[in-house]
């Protein structure tokens, strides 16, 4: 008699509830309305006045107004502040005052009543308002900073996108309403201030020797959203484009040597720019500027664009080679959007990808032309096309274009589908048209629509009218269905020719057949004869085709999607993918094919088309690879593997296996950096020793600690390409008497890059007693509040702390929620403190904690987490037996 594996039986159990599960139904939207359009503003005078003693504001401001329809009332954006002195002032001079001023505070909007109706043609709004210069990163806040001698104060910053800018003056705060601006700062006469505009005057205060008054000029037509103003003391330095437009980088006083590089970067960026669009940048000037508590890591406001301090400042003694590419990535992004943004907007937020999509595409572009040695694109498919792909895999993903209506549910598109996703497509789109056909339809979009909104069929006509190409009929398949689609390639021989059948469905990671999408798909082949080559370019319009190559044999390895540019996966038979294998090994597969199969392999693993045993084996081909960006590719897997076999008693031998994996290659790199060595093998180095040091091998191991005891002592600095991983290395074994010298470190660091470096860290360590102290230290006022979430994340990002970090939030969660008004942070958090679980049992305790407890803007984030919590558990008890039995036996 034989029994049933009851793991078999629990597999079958949990395949069955992961594929009935069809997205998991989200909560009702919140009711919500747009602005009345009888009413539009035409341009905005403000005058705002910060209190950096007692974190307070005052403004005042009159709005020009178009009444279309003749009303008896007002509707505009306001949150948290109090208005005062609220009046209307007709062509006639005649003074309206409302009779009633309702506040919804749910809506974030006022409604002015008047007595008699305000008639068509134009007015002028007056109004006067108070506010606090809130901790919250949103809206006018405070950010702390210390003086020269010490003394704690603060700056006051806006950050505005997406609905922020009705917390600093009322506005009609709504992409498409667009207006001029006149911003007048008063603030102290020793402070720096700086708006979008130039500077046109700067008086003393009329009553008030302390303080000065500062006039800013008239913006063009622009968004609230992009509005910004900052006061505080900085130092900064300057230089002039090769197009004229002064460009200037604001750091904290006494750092501006850390803003040449960022500086250098943006001044070849402008004319590049203007170069590639064939339009000039419109403004006079262009400010970046470094905050020191931001919540996102960048924000785009026109000619004046803020960022963390980690994203601007190079130390060159102190700042990784990995954070210097970052830092020109992001700089490259800024910028793109003073085109794509800012210039022309998008109509709603429902088109946001039109903004992103296009700024992380183009920030590739720019950074490959100003430096080449990054081979940025190659490293486009692990940093954003793989990331894309693993988030629009699950049924709770969503189209690029998502409708969005309350304000909470803006923050939740801000992800990886609007940004990674947009940005692929539009890789996948100039691809296929070309790059000239595709600057020229850029050309084209930027210049009938500037200073004005956009829908995402505006930018398609535009790319069609310079290609004659059905672009809108390809990309609406792309922008309007969620997921995409997995191209089934099988092959038979007619006599010399080969022919394939390509066959699509839509790909999701708990291997169920998908709904019936289809997509135009833009397929490229390639073959042993010539690798880098395209042979064959067709559009798979319909669910299946035939394909046939001449004069390719059945002996012969055939490639779909070379270069990893189509936005899809591709699942060959084992025969092609077997004849593709040794390719990959033999390094004859260029570097994006190599991790583009590897990739799309893992993906069927995951989605349970394909046994866990058979990506281990074809991970051994790797051994003897060199490539930065393969490496990161099996990283990527490793890493997965490893949050789902850290639920096992067997995790020891997988660590095993990854020493082995990475033995090869950290043998060759060695510790020390090489005589003309290149920007992505130092990359790798850092990568490689990482991982080393994270499985337990004992001479990495032995290493860091020595080294780290070293730089301790300052008798030899450790490299900063070296310090993330032997941190994460040493504090992986850390006793009390390690922490403490760390957390010494990270209150003796003076760059914020380090302090993260040394702050992420610290959830490495595997002592439970260690594990809470790190937890409280992230909520402690020794940590930024914009840096907390990172903190508690990098615990939760491991075995021992994952339980520990989810405790802690449940138990802590309204505290956070208060702390950040839920966003974009909270978001985050969310997500990686929940989607590491794999069983039944956690799934069913984070949806009766998140049922219990609504935070707004978190919604579709839960259900993501949950979908993944629950493919995990069924991958775990698919695979973990056959799994357990091939690391046995090596």
């Amino acid at each position: 008699m034989t029994f049933a594996s009851s793991t078999h039986l629990l597999t079958t159990l949990l395949l069955l509830l992961v594929a009935t599960t069809t997205a998991t139904k989200m909560p009702e939207p919140k009711p919500f309305e747009r602005l009345p359009e009888n009413i539009k503003p035409t341009h905005y005078k403000i005058t705002l006045q910060p209190n950096l003693v007692k974190c307070v504001f005052h403004g005042s401001q009159e709005v020009d107004i178009e009444i279309k329809e003749a009303s008896k009332q007002i509707k505009f954006n306001s949150l948290d502040l109090t208005l005062r002195d609220v009046k209307v002032m007709l062509p006639s001079k005649e003074v309206l005052v409302p009779i009633s001023t309702e506040i919804s505070t749910s809506n974030e909007m006022v409604t002015l009543a008047f007595a008699e109706t305000l008639p068509i043609g134009s007015a002028k709004l007056s109004v006067s308002f108070d506010g606090e210069l809130n901790d919250k990163m949103k809206g006018m806040y405070r950010s702390k900073y210390s003086s020269a001698n010490g003394e704690e104060r603060y700056s006051a910053v806006t950050q505005f996108e997406a609905t922020d800018a009705r917390r600093c003056f009322p506005c009609w705060d709504e992409p498409a309403l667009k207006a001029t601006f006149d911003i007048t700062l008063v603030v102290p006469h020793d402070r720096v201030a700086l708006s979008n505009m130039p500077v046109i005057s700067r008086e003393p205060h009329e009553s008030d020797s302390n303080l000065q008054v500062v006039k800013f000029a008239t913006s063009p037509l622009m968004s609230t959203y992009l509005v910004a103003v900052v006061v505080g003391e900085y130092d900064y330095v300057e230089d002039t484009s090769t197009d004229g437009i002064k460009v200037r980088v604001y750091t904290p006083v006494g750092k501006q040597e850390q803003g040449k590089f960022a500086l250098e970067v943006a001044t070849k960026v402008l004319p590049y720019y203007k170069e590639y669009f064939s339009i000039a940048y419109p403004l006079p000037k262009m400010d970046l500027i470094a905050i020191a508590d931001f919540s996102v890591g960048a924000m785009e406001n026109w000619g004046l664009v803020t960022y963390r301090e980690t994203c601007l400042l190079v130390d060159p003694d102190n700042t990784s080679a990995s954070q210097r590419q970052w830092i020109a990535l992001v700089v490259g992004h800024e910028l793109a959007h003073q085109w794509f943004g800012n210039l022309v907007t998008m109509e709603w937020w429902t088109h946001l990808w039109l903004n992103e999509g296009y700024a992380t595409f183009v920030e590739f572009l720019c950074v490959d032309h100003l430096f080449p040695e990054y081979d940025i694109w190659t490293q486009f498919v692990t940093n954003a096309y793989i990331r894309a792909l693993e988030l629009d895999s699950l049924k709770n993903s969503h189209p690029i274009e998502v409708p969005v209506g309350h304000p909470s549910e803006v923050d939740e598109i801000f992800d990886d589908i609007s940004y990674s996703k947009g940005a692929s497509v539009i890789r996948m789109l100039h691809c296929y048209l070309g790059d000239k056909d595709f600057r020229t339809g850029m050309n084209i979009y930027l210049t009938r629509h500037q200073y004005g909104n956009t829908y995402t069929e505006d930018l398609w006509a535009a790319l069609s009218e310079a290609s004659s190409k059905p672009v809108g009929d390809v990309m609406s398949t792309w922008t309007k269905q969620t997921g995409f689609p997995m191209i089934s390639v099988a092959s038979h021989q007619d006599g010399d020719n080969r022919v394939l059948t390509l066959t699509q469905q839509r790909f999701l990671a708990d291997g169920s057949s998908g709904d019936g999408s289809l997509w135009m798909v833009p397929i490229s082949i390639s073959t042993e004869k010539n690798p880098a080559k395209t042979i064959k370019k067709v559009l798979l319009e319909s669910k299946t085709t035939q394909v046939v190559l001449e004069g390719v044999s059945e002996n012969t390895w055939v490639k779909l999607n070379p270069g990893t540019v189509g936005y899809y996966r591709t699942r060959y038979t084992p025969e092609m993918l077997t004849q593709l294998v040794p390719a990959m090994k033999t390094k004859c597969l260029p570097p994006l094919d190599r991790l583009g199969v590897f990739d799309d392999l893992f993906s069927m693993v995951l989605a349970g088309h394909t046994s866990t045993v058979e990506v281990l084996k074809v991970l051994r081909a790797f051994e003897d690879e060199t490539d930065y960006t393969v490496w990161s590719a099996v990283h990527n897997c490793v890493a997965h593997l490893n949050q789902l076999l850290s639920h096992t008693d067997f995790h020891p031998s997988f660590a095993a296996f990854v020493r082995q994996l990475f033995s090869k290659i950290g043998q060759k790199l060695g510790w020390e950096t090489k005589h003309g060595e290149t920007h992505l093998q130092t990359l790798l180095r850092s990568l490689v020793l990482g991982q080393l040091g994270l499985y337990g091998d004992e001479a990495v191991v032995a290493e860091a600690k020595k080294r780290l005891a070293a730089h301790v002592a300052n008798t030899k600095t450790l490299p900063a390409d070296l310090r993330s991983p032997v941190y994460k290395t040493v504090v992986s074994q850390a006793d009390e008497k390690t922490y403490d010298q760390m957390i010494k470190l990270y209150r003796e660091a003076d760059l914020h890059e380090e302090k993260d470096r040394i702050s992420r860290s610290l959830g490495a360590t595997r002592d439970p007693n260690l594990i809470q102290r790190v937890l409280q230290f992230a909520m402690s006022n020794e940590v930024r509040n914009q840096d907390t979430i990172f903190v508690i994340i990098s615990v939760a990002m491991t075995a021992p702390g994952r339980s520990a970090a989810w405790s802690f939030f449940k138990k802590h969660h309204q505290e956070l929620v208060d702390r950040y008004e839920g966003g974009y942070l909270v978001t985050r958090l969310i997500k990686y403190i929940t989607e590491n679980f794999a069983s039944e049992e956690m799934a069913a305790e984070v949806e009766a904690f998140f049922r219990d407890r609504q935070i707004p803007g978190t919604e579709r984030t839960v259900q993501q987490s949950l979908e993944t919590i629950r493919l995990n558990a069924a991958w775990l008890l698919r695979d973990q037996d056959s799994i357990k039995k091939y690391l046995s036996e090596l």
